[in-house]
C-alpha cells in the first residue's frame, strides 16, 4: 500500500509540474521552490535546485514581468508565442526531474509525457487568450490571467497534498482539452481570416471586432442544437 501511495504521489508531482509549466512556468517554479525552501514539502533530489535563492530570484523577476504582460491584450499572445519554446521543454525537464533518481527509461517516459502535457496546456491557454483578445474590453483578459495564476498554485498544492484527487481532476481537465482544442483552432482560424480581410481591404470580410467576438463565441459553444434539429 505504501508503495502504491509513493507511486501516486510521484505521478501527481510529475504531471502537476508539467501541467503548471504549460500555463505559467514561473509561478510553478516559485510555488515548488518556496514550498521546498520553507520546509513545507520535501522535493525529490532532481527538483531541489528550485529552492536555490538564485533560481527563486530569477523566477520571481520573470513572474513579475509575466504578471503584467499577461494582462495586456495582444502582448499576452506575443508572450505566449515566445514561451512556446520555453514552457514545453521546461515542463519536460521538470517532469523528468520529479521522478527522482530512477532508471533512464522511466525518466525519458516522464519527460515525454510531461512535454506532451505542457504542450497541451500551453496550447489551450494560448488559444483561449487569443480568442479573448477579440473582445474590446480588457477585463476578461485580467480575469483569465488571475484565474490561471490561482489555478497553478491551487493545482500544485492539490498534487502535493491530495495526489489521487489531483490525478482525477487532471483526467477531467485532459478530457476538457480534447473537447476545446478543435473549437479553439477553428475560432483562431476565423480570427486570422478576419484580420487578413481587414488589412487586405477585402470588403466581403466582416471586420467589426464585436462581430468577430460574437462569431468566435458561437464557434466554441457545443453544437447542442444539432440533435434537436435532426430529430425534428
Amino acid at each position: 500500500m505504501e508503495q502504491l501511495n509513493n507511486i501516486t504521489s510521484t505521478l501527481a508531482l510529475t504531471m502537476g509540474a508539467a501541467w503548471a509549466s504549460g500555463i505559467n512556468l514561473y509561478a510553478a517554479i516559485l510555488t515548488l521552490g518556496v514550498l521546498g525552501a520553507t520546509g513545507n514539502i520535501t522535493l525529490p533530489p532532481g527538483l531541489e535546485i528550485l529552492t536555490d535563492p538564485t533560481v527563486l530570484m530569477a523566477a520571481g523577476v520573470m513572474y513579475f514581468l509575466e504578471f503584467f504582460a499577461d494582462k495586456i491584450p495582444g502582448v499576452d499572445t506575443a508572450w505566449d508565442g515566445l514561451h512556446t519554446f520555453i514552457r514545453i521543454p521546461a515542463g519536460a525537464m521538470l517532469a523528468a526531474a520529479a521522478v527522482g533518481d530512477v532508471n533512464p527509461v522511466i525518466e525519458l517516459t516522464a519527460a515525454l509525457m510531461g512535454g506532451g502535457l505542457a504542450a497541451s496546456t500551453h496550447a489551450t491557454k494560448a488559444g483561449t487568450r487569443a480568442l479573448i483578445n477579440t473582445s474590446p474590453e480588457p477585463f476578461s483578459n485580467w480575469t483569465a490571467s488571475i484565474t490561471e495564476d490561482i489555478a497553478v498554485i491551487v493545482g500544485l498544492w492539490t498534487a502535493l497534498n491530495h495526489p489521487t484527487l489531483y490525478l482525477v481532476l487532471l483526467g477531467l481537465f485532459i478530457l476538457l482539452m480534447i473537447f476545446l482544442l478543435p473549437r479553439l483552432w477553428r475560432g483562431i482560424k476565423l480570427v486570422v481570416r478576419k484580420v487578413r480581410g481587414f488589412f487586405g481591404g477585402d470588403s466581403s470580410q466582416e471586420t467589426g471586432v464585436e462581430n468577430v467576438s460574437a462569431q468566435v463565441s458561437e464557434m466554441v459553444k457545443p453544437e447542442a442544437g444539432k440533435d434537436t434539429s435532426s430529430s425534428a
